[in-house]
């Protein structure tokens, strides 16, 4: 399984961003996908996925502010990021579980400031 993540960049604090994870190769064996990010210095955290069957799970960090979403037809997974704060700031990983393997994308970075 190959990822590639879109869509970082910078916002202003209250602001909204929107990332997608493009997955090529055997999509309909993934388990799950999701989103992980890292701030500097500290280590990488979950922040939401989402199951073949659409069960989704969030940080509490970002629940009710943060949306992940999948489009199968586009083997792509998204995240809407409302409510941004500085403690957002990361550098945002998608995630695909397949067969107890762990594939990670590129990594996109997303930085929260006025």
């Amino acid at each position: 399984v190959q990822l590639q993540a879109f869509g970082g960049g910078t916002v202003q604090p209250g602001g909204s961003l929107r990332l997608s994870c493009a997955a090529s190769g055997s999509y309909y064996s993934i388990t799950s996908m999701g989103w992980y990010r890292q701030a500097p210095g500290k280590q990488r955290e979950l922040v939401a996925t989402i199951t073949r069957g659409g069960s989704r799970n969030y940080a509490d960090s970002v629940k009710g502010r943060f949306t992940i979403s999948r489009d199968d037809a586009k083997n792509t997974v998204f995240l809407q990021m409302n409510s941004l704060r500085p403690e957002d700031t990361a550098v945002y990983y998608c995630n695909a579980y397949k067969y107890s393997l762990n594939y990670w994308g590129q990594g996109t970075e997303l930085t929260v400031s006025s």
